[in-house]
């Protein structure tokens, strides 16, 4: 109304005024109509489940070998087509115009320089090939293919020198001639005879394939096998000399039966298909992620010094002689989850990803030991990052008001460079998030979120959704919620904690949650509600609750213990737990924590975190969702407790996405899981529309 009167005072005056030219009367009037509408236009607006899709997600930041230049990712997804697409892009470390380097309609992804800068190379799957690698030179041309393997390649890494590939490689699919020369011939039956003979989102484990190290030369495109056997290598890296090759691998007689990864080594000239190797670290636990000193003398990794605890184990830095020998673990006394260690440019110092509390930091310490030095830090989570000369740093770093981007660390000064969601971002309304502390019911400080619906007026009590992250070893942490900003535009109050068993407070922290799920944990959630609830920001009368994977276990553990939530939703969760032995992915874990249910009184574990036994207390209407072909967390926990609750008289609702593992690939099925979330929750908890006053 205000726009509209503007413009009718506006178009008077130039009516009275006829020292205009007619022509210059229209030109004004023109662009001051156009001026007012693109103000209206530019209104941010709520955001839709379709915008989910609208977000790019940037990726693999490499500093080129002079600095100049920062080669990247983005992964941009089409609702219409049901597909997403990676592209690499190079900007200026100074910042300034993106530019891609890779064309659409084939996604390309892991961008690597060459040592001397001169080509960018990357992974693609062109032409019909599997996944090879492509090659540009900077100075101008189309991609040429350098590999031609057959099955593809895993990942890749130039020489020192440029002369050469590291590849690694899975063994080829062996051939499947069982009634191949019929029309409608049925497959071949799998043959199993390993532990782990499942995972989600690779179906049975047959055969006898595994990922071996490979030797691809650049001038006679040679390739030269130099690891092989029953086992798998992982995170290859040169030598500085080009003269041997550092990975990662489980050598132990079960590898299914354990998590000891070790440090090998290699010689990049081997002869015999790695039969000749040089173990570096012996740590029963979990070694991996190898970076060389610059001189060759050190390797510093992430090591896992208590096994037994599983994925409750925190991850340590460790440095270790390239020789092997005793290793020094400079993080003990830190007690938070390290990763992705590299040495600095003059090997006195090692940069790492460091995990606490909700934020992720990037530090510094000296390759000696020492205290840490934090030279990324505050309410943001850095992510992947590169290192360049003379300490400069380029990293991806998220905000809770923004994903991630990448930005430059030089002479101690933080600086982002790409600006890649921003426009999108503009037409917005973002919701307010605050980060919050409360006690639990034992006295422990818990952390979380609160996102404030969008509008949000003190004073009055908004419905409230409890939403529990994944893992249970994860945790919410300073980076943009697209779900929980979601809920917001919707007028929700959204509520997200990181109870006992998150990863950001220290092993004691985490492990706390051991062989008892849904006790402390449980307190932990509830007194966020709680927290908001006595700040008169949520309304008792309408709260819901919901999760995937542990989110959605952790929603049933919720439900069964209070009847205080209009409506749940749970999706991927476990509900019988002793019907998961040998049917989901989980054997080394179960047996970790909760023991082999037939051995002594080891069954007693599992029926005592089993929501199953305490369905009959659930009265919250509850959404039961899942994939069909989920072998993380199989499908017939949500069959179980959809019948039980059907039994019981309970509002409820399964909903099964075709052919879907623990996570949903095609972007319609993303959209109508958030589409039924909004519906579930607006029915049960909003119930009405009208905010509720605290004076009511």
């Amino acid at each position: 109304m205000e726009t509209k009167n503007a413009l009718s005072e506006l178009k008077t005056e130039i009516i009275r005024d006829r020292s205009f030219s007619n022509i210059k009367t229209t030109i004004l009037w023109i662009l001051i109509v156009a001026t007012c509408h693109k103000v209206e236009a530019q209104a941010p607006r709520h955001l839709q489940p379709a915008d989910q899709f609208e977000i790019k997600r940037l990726g693999s930041p490499v500093l080129s070998p002079e600095g100049q230049w920062i080669a990247y990712t983005i992964t941009e997804t089409s609702l219409e087509e049901e597909s997403s697409e990676t592209r690499v892009w190079m900007v200026s470390s100074d910042g300034g115009e993106a530019i891609p380097m890779t064309t659409s309609g084939a996604s390309s992804s892991n961008p690597q320089w060459s040592p001397d800068g001169r080509f960018l190379s990357f992974t693609g799957s062109r032409n019909g090939s599997n996944n090879q690698v492509w090659i540009l030179d900077r100075r101008g041309g189309e991609a040429v293919q350098l590999t031609e393997v057959e099955q593809g390649i895993r990942d890749y890494q130039w020489s020192p020198d440029g002369s050469q590939l590291l590849l690694t490689i899975r063994d080829p699919e062996p051939e499947n001639g069982w009634g191949s020369e019929k029309e409608n011939a049925p497959q071949a039956p799998w043959v199993i005879d390993r532990l782990q003979f499942k995972r989600d989102g690779q179906g049975y484990l047959t055969g006898n394939q595994h990922t071996h190290l490979y030797i691809f030369d650049l001038e006679t495109h040679n390739l030269t096998q130099i690891t092989s056997g029953d086992f798998d290598e992982s995170q290859a890296v040169w030598s500085p000399d080009g003269r041997t090759i550092a990975f990662v691998s489980n050598r132990t007689a079960e590898p299914d039966g354990n998590q000891n990864t070790d440090i090998w080594i290699v010689s990049s000239q081997n002869t015999d298909k790695g039969q000749t190797l040089l173990q570096v670290t012996s740590n029963p636990g979990s070694d991996s992620s190898p970076s060389w000193s610059p001189d060759g003398k050190w390797i510093a990794y992430v090591s896992v010094i208590e096994p037994d605890l599983i994925w409750y184990a925190t991850r340590h830095l460790a440095v270790i002689s390239s020789d092997g020998g005793e290793a020094n673990i400079l993080s003990q006394e830190l007690d938070r989850n390290v990763s992705s260690p590299r040495f600095s440019e003059n090997g006195e110092d090692i940069i790492f990803r460091l995990e606490d509390s909700s934020e992720d930091h990037l530090v510094k310490i000296s390759s000696q030991g020492g205290s840490p030095v934090r030279i990324v830090e505050g309410p943001l989570s850095a992510g992947l990052f590169s290192l360049g000369k003379n300490g400069v740093v380029a990293s991806l770093i998220g905000t809770l008001d923004r994903p991630s981007e990448i930005h430059i660390l030089k002479d101690d000064e933080l600086r982002r460079v790409t600006f890649t969601n921003d426009d999108f971002l503009a037409d917005i309304d973002i919701a307010e998030v605050k980060n919050v502390q409360f006690p639990s019911r034992d006295g422990t400080e818990i952390e979380g979120f609160v996102t404030f619906p969008v509008g949000f007026e003190v004073g009055i009590r908004y419905p409230t959704l409890l939403r529990i992250h994944g893992g249970p070893v994860s945790q919410y942490r300073h980076s943009f919620n697209f779900e929980a900003q979601l809920f917001a535009a919707n007028g929700y109050l959204v509520v997200q904690t990181n109870p006992r068993g998150s990863s950001g407070y220290g092993q004691d922290f985490s492990s706390d949650l051991w062989a008892e799920w849904g006790v402390r944990d449980y307190e932990d959630v509830v007194a966020g509600v709680d927290y908001t609830i006595e700040q008169g920001w949520s309304d008792p009368n309408r709260l819901g609750v919901g999760g995937w994977s542990y989110g959605g276990i952790l929603t049933d553990h919720v439900i069964t213990q209070t009847d205080r939530f209009s409506g749940a939703i749970t999706g991927a969760s476990e509900f019988l737990y002793i019907a998961n032995y040998g049917h989901d992915h989980y054997q080394l874990q179960w047996e970790k924590e909760l023991g082999l249910p037939w051995e002594g009184n080891n069954r007693e574990n599992w029926e005592a975190i089993s929501p199953f036994n305490k369905v009959d207390r659930i009265k919250t209407p509850t959404l039961v969702m899942g994939g069909e072909k989920d072998w993380n967390v199989p499908i017939q926990n949500g069959e179980q407790i959809y019948q039980a609750l059907r039994r019981l008289g309970v509002p409820t609702e399964l909903v099964v996405y075709p052919g879907q593992g623990h996570g949903l690939r095609p972007p319609s099925y993303q959209k109508d899981r958030y589409e039924r979330y909004l519906a579930w929750y607006n029915k049960w908890v909003k119930k009405d529309q009208i905010p509720v006053s605290n004076e009511n």
